[in-house]
């Protein structure tokens, strides 16, 4: 029991560290190109650091906030002044400077705590949890288009709302399930896949994106017309980020307080049980209230349904269930799901 808890400790203390890199991750906008020119070229590389600032803020509410919301309160203005007030840190990832003018390639950190304060000011909902992570296949008409559409994915979005890692292993289908999916998704810690179906062609791509975990698949949409494959990829991070902030921003409603058992066969399944719940964003005050070697006794609040949670949780790989005798159930969904 001393050694579970113990385990216990240091794996909550991980949950920890492992939120705060993927804050850090949301509020980091990379690849922010600038060029400015002056009368010195300190002067034109503070222009450049207040451009990347402004235009980075822009890119960031319109990453953790919906189009509807913003355009609810009149839009939000993004002006040098409010950016420099959000941001935390400005990195050089390139630079040329020199006789009056700068040019690079700059990435600004911003403090999660002032950009969240500025748009809860406003009244506009926000989701700057991200969304689990999926494994991302590539699938085309073709094994070399197919190449072709995991290179413009690359290996990964890191930083994006619904972040991915990209397929190494070939012979995936449009049929494939979870059961298939699982040996390489955990792998890579990924808990969910997401089907990419490159169609038509060359200046005129779209992709078919599904979602899938041991419940089944769900089509989430397709993407618009793009003219490159690097596009179709920007295209599907946008996509995906899209629907998990259409599944998780709460717009007001009450707190529910909830209490679960959660059932699990290893340390690692604990993990995964209590991790989903620490990182939903429909649940707060999430407490352990007794461990043991095979469950645990959980309470928290959440907002919305039970039907919304247990999306939800089923999306991070967790199972949740209602038994007469027991009451709310919390297992891993691969397990609940029957697969071995």
């Amino acid at each position: 029991m001393i050694r579970m808890l113990l385990a216990s400790c240091f794996a909550a203390m991980a949950l920890v560290f492992a939120a705060a890199a993927d804050t850090r991750d949301v509020y980091t906008i990379p690849d922010l190109e600038v060029d400015e020119s002056a009368a010195s070229l300190i002067e034109a590389r503070e222009r450049a650091m207040s451009a990347a600032r402004t235009a980075g803020a822009r890119i960031l509410i319109e990453k953790i906030t919906l189009a509807e919301d913003r355009a609810a309160v009149g839009g939000i203005p993004v002006d040098a002044a409010l950016a420099e007030r959000l941001s935390a840190a400005v990195d050089v990832q390139e630079e040329t400077a020199g006789a009056g003018r700068y040019k690079g390639v700059l990435q600004v950190v911003y403090n999660p705590r002032m950009v969240r304060a500025h748009l809860e000011s406003l009244r506009v909902p926000y989701v700057d949890t991200q969304a689990p992570l999926s494994l991302m296949v590539p699938l085309a008409s073709s094994t070399s288009l197919e190449d072709a559409w995991r290179v413009a994915l690359g290996t990964g979005n890191a930083g994006a709302l619904a972040p991915y890692v990209t397929a190494n292993s070939p012979g995936y289908s449009a049929y494939s399930d979870w059961m298939e999916l699982s040996p390489e998704a955990s792998s890579f810690r990924a808990k969910r896949g997401a089907l990419a179906e490159l169609m038509g062609r060359d200046g005129a791509w779209r992709v078919q994106v599904s979602l899938v975990t041991a419940a089944g698949a769900e089509p989430i949409g397709a993407t618009p017309p793009m003219p490159t494959l690097e596009a179709a990829a920007a295209a599907v991070s946008r996509l995906m980020g899209e629907q998990w902030k259409q599944a998780s921003v709460i717009r007001g409603g009450t707190k529910t307080q909830a209490t679960a058992t959660a059932r699990y066969t290893s340390l690692t399944e604990w993990n995964t049980l209590r991790g989903a719940l620490a990182r939903s964003p429909l649940v707060s005050d999430f407490r352990t209230t007794a461990v043991a070697r095979d469950g645990a006794l959980v309470s928290f609040s959440f907002v919305g349904d039970a039907q919304r949670l247990q999306g939800d949780l089923l999306q991070r790989g967790v199972a949740l269930g209602d038994e007469p005798d027991t009451g709310w159930v919390l297992r891993s969904a691969v397990s609940a799901a029957g697969y071995q």
